[in-house]
């Protein structure tokens, strides 16, 4: 076991793991921060991507002892009531069905955009490669992110 401070979603938190402890299970296990959610456990579906310094990461296989003091921010910390532009094209476009995989969605649709506020649809298509639905709600998630980038 080890002490880590870490600064998630604006604040630091201090939690005592196992250093090899995979940052999704502290988030979910120790910080009650569930919004994040375990699909494949081998960082390929996407279900639980975060932001590490604004950069979509997936946290499933991400040892906490590698995130030192860099900002994690979950969907929790996305805004503060739920209404971050994202979340509301999310609802406007009728994207989830299960839900599942749609933290992770947002996550990365929201690193896309901050990183290129003005994406093209081929942009778009390549940054949410890899964000598994298996939904199939791909064309509403394309909708939704098209959506925040006309208004």
């Amino acid at each position: 076991m080890a002490s880590f401070d870490l600064r998630v979603n604006g604040t630091t938190r201090t939690v005592d793991v196992d250093p090899s402890t995979p940052i999704l299970w502290v988030l979910r296990d120790h910080l009650q921060l569930v919004g994040t959610k375990y699909g494949c456990g081998i960082a390929q579906c996407g279900a639980c991507t975060i932001h590490l310094n604004g950069v979509a990461v997936r946290s499933c296989q991400l040892p906490v002892s590698v995130v030192g003091q860099q900002e994690i921010t979950t969907i929790e910390g996305l805004s503060e009531h739920g209404d971050h532009p994202l979340q509301q094209a999310w609802l406007e476009h009728d994207v989830p069905q299960c839900g599942y995989c749609q933290a992770g969605q947002i996550m990365n649709a929201a690193a896309l955009l901050n990183n290129n506020p003005r994406p093209t649809e081929a942009d778009i298509e390549a940054a949410m490669n890899g964000n598994i639905c298996r939904c199939g709600t791909y064309t509403r998630i394309k909708a939704a992110i098209k959506s925040v980038v006309k208004g």
